[in-house]
């Protein structure tokens, strides 16, 4: 694989690239950041290939908290229309979603644990999910939801919130965590802790833990996916 320039957004210090870090080192890209929790400024869009938004607690929404959400939407739009390479996971998908169009709006559960989702038909036809399973555990950590943006393939679905991937062209949206690492999962249990509350689809930070070992698993497929998105 040919070494790409990867720029990255990220909204707070606890919810970095996880394993997608060490993909990048592995493939030799260069890298670089915005953190929006630290007034870093944006680039131009031209000086990277592929640009990758990450997770974060606040809503694609909290424009009066979070003055840089209104700057950020428009970015990501610019990434689009440059036709970059696109990647959001969690909030990230949510914004490229909104970018792209379409609404993003409290999901009827939230969703915090690790839960099954499956492929769609569309999913399993599409080349990037090629030789997944049918059904299969991944962490999730969410309240909101997307609509599916015009044109786009729906890829994956959990019984608690049908839309949780999308792809067009070559732009991928997430809403679950492939990259998750046992640091990043235990920072997100550490400042999360107020959502750990009943619900359906919310487990006890005890169960998160125990189902650690299913990580390696996920971001095997992670790993499998960037490789596919770049090719």
């Amino acid at each position: 694989m040919k070494p790409i320039r990867i720029h990255y957004l990220q909204h707070v210090p606890f919810e970095g690239l996880g394993c997608i870090g060490q993909w990048v080192t592995q493939n030799q890209h260069t890298l670089t950041v915005t953190r929006f929790f630290a007034n870093d400024e944006l680039p131009p869009v031209s000086d990277f290939d592929m640009l990758i938004i990450m997770g974060g607690p606040m809503g694609i929404y909290d424009d009066e908290k979070y003055p840089w959400l209104t700057e950020e939407r428009q970015f990501i739009r610019q990434a689009i229309e440059a036709n970059k390479t696109v990647l959001g996971i969690c909030l990230g998908s949510q914004l490229i979603a909104n970018a792209m169009g379409t609404k993003v709006h409290p999901n009827q559960e939230k969703e915090i644990g690790w839960f099954d989702i499956s492929l769609t038909e569309e999913g399993r036809q599409c080349k990037l999910l090629d030789g997944f399973d049918a059904t299969f555990p991944v962490f999730h950590w969410h309240g909101d939801t997307f609509e599916l943006p015009a044109g786009a393939h729906h890829l994956f679905q959990s019984e608690g919130c049908k839309n949780q991937g999308f792809i067009r062209d070559n732009v991928l949206g997430l809403q679950f965590h492939f990259e998750v690492t046992p640091e990043s999962l235990k920072e997100m249990l550490k400042h999360g802790q107020d959502e750990l509350t009943n619900g359906k689809y919310i487990q006890s930070e005890e169960e998160i833990i125990t189902h650690q070992h299913l990580i390696p698993q996920n971001n095997e497929m992670m790993f499998r996916i960037l490789d596919r998105l770049l090719n």
